[in-house]
Order: C-alpha cells, then structure tokens, then sequence
C-alpha cells in the first residue's frame, strides 16, 4: 500500500500542494507547522529601487494596500504561485525564477538591476550577490509548539513527510524529537540539501528534490511512497 504523504507549509500554499498530490490519486494529510500573519510596515520610497523582489506568495497576500506603491517597479517573483499572486494584486511581473532566492538576485543583476526591494518573512534568508537588496518583514510565520494530531496520527501510519523549507526541517526535528517519535522509522522528502543538513540524522530515509520548488519535492516525495518497510 501507498504511504500518504504529509504536507507541512502553512495555508494556503499547504492546501495548494495536497490538492496536487490528491489530483495524483495519493492521499495528502495538511498539518501547516506554520501560521501565516500580517506585519505592520513601512513601505519604502518606490524611487529608491530599481525593481521589487518577491520569493513567497505569502508577501503579495498579506503586504496590503501598501503594495500598491510598487505597481510601476518590475517584479521578480520565486515560482508560479507567487507569480500568479504578485498579478492579482497588480504588480508587473517581469521574471519568473524556478530555483531560490539566490537565483532570482542573480537573473536580476543579469538584467541590469542594481537596487532591489525584497518583501519578506520575517523570518527570511538573505538576497545576496550583485544587486543592493532592502529586506523589508511584510508578514510573519508563527511556529507551533507541538505536532498537530493529524500530523501524528499520519507518521504513524508510515507518512512521507514533506519539508519546504530548512526552517521547517528544524522545527519538525524538533518536535519529533519532542514527540517521542522514532526517526529511524520516518521518511523525509526535504527541498534542498541545506534542509536535508538541518533536519539532521537518524532518519529511516531522507530524499532530497531535484530543484528547490514545490514540483521537484513533490516528485521526490511521490518516489518514497512505495518505499519498502
């Protein structure tokens, strides 16, 4: 029998990838280890920038009416979901990238961007190579402090367990750990290596995606649903 396959990322993006896995034929337990809130903000002057720099859709979803102040800037957005969300809010979506936040700095510089606003977790990583990068918190992810249930009741069934991000990797390693949950009895499907690394040792089987995006993880996930014992 198929293992199910546990998504962890908060909503809506949580809802997103289980109904992908669904429309598969593969059963997709949400469990967000995040929630997603709203941060009051400043918006920089638009004229300090040359473009606008999104690597979540949670940035255009929850940085408000205060977006509106970057409409003219380019946009350069991490991924089709965050694509599609800088364009409902009205943003001018120049370049899609399909790798991370490096790469999308990277195609930036190459197209002669030398300032670049980035609207952010606050929890975020660093834009860094040849464009200036102003980090400005629109929105907030607020750990749990424990598995959900379901998210328990789903390891125990024999669950891939999907990671979509190094900061996740941490918090579930912790809270399996926390949980009295075996590692050497949990598979992982982790989105880069640098999350392979966080989530640490002792794991029955850790596969790491091709790409770091939601397709790559989700072949890599779908791949250790027939994983044996």
């Amino acid at each position: 029998m198929s293992r199910p396959l546990l998504v962890l990322r908060p909503a809506p993006a949580g809802a997103r990838t289980a109904a992908m896995l669904r429309a598969l034929g593969h059963e997709a337990v949400e469990a967000p280890l995040f929630t997603i809130t709203p941060l009051a903000w400043t918006p920089p002057p638009a004229d300090r920038f040359d473009a606008l720099a999104l690597t979540s859709a949670n940035a255009a979803a929850h940085a408000g009416p205060e977006l509106a102040c970057y409409r003219d800037l380019p946009t350069f957005v991490v991924g089709d979901a965050t694509a599609r969300a800088a364009t409902s809010a009205g943003l001018n979506v120049r370049h899609i990238g399909e790798g991370d936040g490096a790469a999308l700095a990277e195609a930036a510089a190459e197209a002669g961007i030398r300032r670049m606003l980035h609207l952010c977790g606050r929890e975020h990583r660093p834009l860094r190579g040849q464009v200036a990068v102003t980090a400005c918190p629109v929105y907030a992810s607020e750990a749990r402090d424990a598995l959900p249930p379901a998210a328990l009741d789903a390891i125990a069934r024999g669950a891939v367990v999907l990671l979509h991000s190094p900061r996740a990797a941490a918090l579930f390693s912790g809270l399996a750990d926390a949980a009295g949950l075996p590692r050497s009895e949990t598979i992982l499907a982790v989105i880069s290596a640098n999350a392979a690394a966080t989530a640490g040792t002792g794991w029955k089987a850790v596969v790491v995606a091709g790409q770091p995006n939601d397709d790559a993880l989700l072949a890599a996930a779908l791949a250790m649903c027939d994983h044996p014992g």
